[in-house]
């Protein structure tokens, strides 16, 4: 027996959003990795130092970095306009109980720091779950996160949000072979990354420059 779900309420209005972005946008992704050594080291540092942080603040504080270097993956396309933001009010996806997600965004995300990332994220996620976001939060971000590291999932391809730019999808980590300084062998953990960008607004080597400076943003982690 089939059981039929309908695309209807919340699910109905996710999946034309979806097929409006798809529609509506010249999507390209770019995938790539970077070793995070350094960051799980100021994870422990941190932690040590009485500063609970996750690896997804530390994540997004080096996106944050990254977006000042360049402005111009920051904004929204309307139309034959691009609208550039001189804030990066990062879009978090959160997904839901029933099949459900929403991208509520931090405001003023390039001011704070990594503790007040973390506040700001959990708080959006304590809000989401009990339908307390605003519409402000929900329609004003002008740049998405959406995490998968504590899946399977290595790279994928995220859809970008709306008219934002630029998406970046988190995957998972992974032990890489690297060539130590020594001259052997060595393993160590990488995370997957995956950007999609708007190519009307976007071209394929800046977004590859913005890509290759999270990742040094990254393996260069100090907190």
């Amino acid at each position: 027996m089939t059981k039929v779900i309908p695309l209807k309420g919340v699910r109905g209005m996710i999946a034309d959003a979806m097929v409006k972005s798809l529609a509506t946008g010249a999507q390209l992704t770019h995938h790539g990795s970077a070793d995070a050594t350094a960051l799980l080291a100021e994870k422990a540092r941190l932690g040590t130092a009485g500063t609970k942080v996750s690896v997804e603040d530390l994540l997004m504080l080096a996106l944050v970095r990254a977006l000042k270097k360049h402005p111009e993956a920051n904004g929204r396309v309307d139309g034959r306009e691009v609208h550039l933001s001189d804030t990066v009010d990062l879009s978090v996806a959160i997904a839901l109980p029933g099949n459900l997600l929403v991208a509520p965004a931090m405001t003023g995300a390039d001011a704070m720091d990594v503790s007040a990332l973390r506040a700001a994220r959990q708080d959006l996620a304590a809000r989401a779950r009990i339908n307390k976001l605003t519409v402000t939060e929900m329609t004003g971000g002008t740049f998405t996160v959406s995490n998968l590291g504590l899946t399977r999932v290595e790279h994928f391809t995220p859809i970008i949000n709306a008219s934002q730019i630029c998406i970046l999808g988190i995957g998972c980590m992974t032990d890489r072979a690297m060539r130590s300084a020594e001259g052997g062998i060595e393993l160590r953990p990488h995370v997957g990354l995956s950007l999609t960008f708007d190519h009307r607004a976007l071209d394929g080597a800046p977004a590859g420059d913005l890509l290759t400076t999270i990742c040094e943003e990254i393996e260069g982690m100090q907190a």
